[in-house]
């Protein structure tokens, strides 16, 4: 695939979404959604894994409300929903009538919501620690967002913000908006996710946010899905992984849809 670049800002929502595309569409393979993690940034999520991707397929990434060089709607809170209306909105914006969708972490339960309320926009699904209920994470996890204060934030998380953004003033503000989000976070229903018919392939560890109950769990509610558990690896860390996901990844966006979809 010819390698480019483009980046811009697009006028969805309300919002100014900072965007990147790497290499152009081949006709072969839909373009591929990186959507980052809660508190992230392109780069904090992908940015070692995004260049094994894109020599093959298109890649589009983009940052969330508030996140990164994303500017914020300060009366706005943080939510799945509006997430998941804001990628459809983003994907519209870019004339992309149907993508292949990889998410980490909150951008994995925002790719899940997609797929509930825009379900013709996605072909397939690669989910990291995609939570959908709060049982799949230790109840100490849901304990700690009550109270959490920007000082727990990661360091790497914090340096990245701060590096970009386009206000970094308003990281106090982005912290706690970020933390209500879970805080606040409600189960989806079992029937919604059996509802989500595109191929989707579940990722987690055993060290991970997500209990490996709740991966399987959501492996078994999905009707058409695939399993992988790594070993030994943190939270953070499985996108890191490449020298796992990205040859994973890549056989399942190549394999033939299930035999109902042709």
């Amino acid at each position: 695939m010819k390698k480019e670049f483009k980046s811009g800002y697009a006028p969805v929502n309300g919002l100014s979404i900072y965007y990147e595309i790497h290499g152009v569409a081949d006709g072969e393979n839909l373009p591929l959604v990186l959507l980052h993690g809660g508190g992230d940034t392109i780069g904090t999520s992908f940015g070692r894994i995004l260049p094994l991707l894109a020599p093959k397929r298109q890649v589009v990434a983009f940052e969330q409300q508030g996140c990164g060089r994303t500017v914020d709607i300060a009366d706005r809170p943080f939510s799945f929903e509006q997430s998941a209306d804001d990628t459809a909105a983003l994907l519209n914006y870019l004339h992309i009538d149907r993508a292949d969708l990889f998410g980490f972490s909150n951008g994995g339960s925002i790719a899940l919501h997609v797929a509930i309320g825009r379900p013709r926009v996605v072909h397939r699904l690669v989910v990291i620690t995609a939570l959908m209920k709060r049982a799949w994470a230790d109840p100490q996890f849901w304990e700690s967002m009550k109270t959490a204060q920007p000082e727990v934030m990661p360091l790497e998380l914090r340096e990245a913000y701060l590096k970009v953004a386009p206000h970094p003033e308003n990281l106090e503000s982005f912290f706690y908006k970020a933390r209500n989000r879970m805080r606040d976070f409600k189960d989806v229903p079992d029937e919604a996710v059996r509802a989500i018919t595109s191929p989707t392939l579940v990722v987690s560890s055993d060290r991970d946010v997500m209990r490996p109950e709740g991966a399987v769990e959501l492996f078994r509610l999905l009707p058409h899905a695939q399993l992988a558990i790594l070993p030994g690896t943190e939270h953070m860390a499985i996108p890191r992984r490449t020298d796992v996901l990205v040859p994973m990844i890549e056989v399942f966006l190549d394999a033939p849809m299930p035999e109902e979809y042709e």
